[in-house]
Formats: C-alpha cells, sequence, structure tokens
C-alpha cells in the first residue's frame, strides 16, 4: 500500500487545535465520575469547576445547551458509536434532559446547570465512553499521537494502524481535492453537451 504524508502536516499534526506539549493526561481512580474522567482524558484537565465545563462544552458560544450539545458532547456522534441505535440515543437524551433540564424548555441554561451539579450531582456515564467529541484531528492527536509520538518522531515511526488509518484519510481527502480543482479549471463539461452537438465537436 502507497503511504504518503505530506511534510507540512508532519510538522504540524502534533500542535493541532492547541498543544498538549508539556501537559500529560492527568491520572485519575478507576472510580472516579464521568465528568472527571471525560476533562482527563479529552481535555487534559484536572482542575475544572462547573461553569468551565459547561463553557468548554457550549460549542457554539450561545450560552446554552442544546440537545445536540450534550450528545456531542458525550461523543454519540463520534465514529466510535456509529453503531448505536437511534433509540438508544433517544434514551440517553432524555436520561440527561431530565437531569439537567428542570424547567423543560428543551434546552441547559450555564445556571441550571450549575445549580444540579451544586445539589452534589453528576453527569452519569451512559456507557458512549469518554466523550470523544473533537474532529479527526484532535481526536487522533490526543488519543494516539500523544501517547506513542512526538516532536522527533520521523515518518518512518508512523507504523500503527491508527497512524495509517489517520493519514489513509489525509491521502483521500486531498486526492478529493485535487479532483475538484481540475474540475475548477475545465470549461466545457461534455457529459453536459446534448449527443447531437457532440457529434458535430468531434
Amino acid at each position: 500500500m502507497r503511504f504518503l504524508m505530506p511534510a507540512v502536516l508532519l510538522a504540524t499534526t502534533a500542535h493541532a487545535h492547541g498543544s498538549h506539549s508539556g501537559s500529560e493526561k492527568p491520572v485519575v481512580p478507576d472510580d472516579a465520575n464521568w465528568m472527571t474522567k471525560h476533562m482527563a482524558e479529552e481535555h487534559h484537565l484536572d482542575h475544572w469547576d462547573p461553569a468551565s465545563f459547561f463553557t468548554l462544552h457550549d460549542f457554539n458560544s450561545d450560552g446554552v445547551w442544546q440537545p445536540e450539545e450534550i450528545l456531542r458532547t458525550y461523543g454519540v456522534f463520534d465514529e466510535s458509536n456509529k453503531d448505536l441505535p437511534p433509540a438508544r440515543r433517544d434514551e440517553i437524551l432524555a436520561e440527561l434532559m431530565a437531569l439537567l433540564d428542570p424547567d423543560q424548555d428543551g434546552k441547559v441554561t450555564q445556571k441550571e446547570f450549575v445549580a444540579v451539579m451544586a445539589e452534589g450531582k453528576t453527569l452519569p456515564d451512559v456507557g458512549t465512553g469518554p466523550g470523544h467529541h473533537g474532529d479527526d484531528e484532535y481526536e487522533y492527536e490526543i488519543h494516539h499521537w500523544e501517547k506513542y509520538h512526538d516532536d522527533d518522531t520521523q515518518l518512518e515511526d508512523l507504523t500503527h494502524p491508527e497512524d495509517i488509518e489517520h493519514f489513509k484519510k489525509h491521502e483521500e481527502m486531498e486526492r478529493q481535492q485535487e479532483l475538484l480543482d481540475n474540475v475548477g479549471k475545465r470549461t466545457m463539461f461534455e457529459e453536459n453537451i446534448p449527443a447531437m452537438f457532440l457529434r458535430e465537436l468531434r
């Protein structure tokens, strides 16, 4: 299999989406709650409060959590949960909204979230993993690159299945972009010309 990786990509992968260099993933006990594990696994943070947790997961920065943002926080839309049945997704959302949305208006404000946490409650583990909610670059960086590679990693060191799959996606993206660029350069699309006129052109 031909395996290529742009040099600039190798140079920048370790710093994509904010560098974590110098800040290793905090070690958390096995019996830690889901929120603690999520913040350590996904964000490399062991010091945070409910307000900062809320803001970090307010993905569109509008001051409220919509249902889609809550599901995204739990990684429901991640590739790792692609086989999650729609019925289970609905159950998860209903459980979380019952916990976080006391006025039942279909969204969660920061005030509501902080109040729930102040009661000693926490976001439950619903069985969808640590909550992968970043894009492919972010997830690859924090779950693979930082565990097995560093800034001194060479191209020949990228032999893990995760490396090959990740950069295979990049190759495909580049190939698709080349196709789009080539289409953009064409001034005439033969497939759109009626057959009667094609005979005259040939």
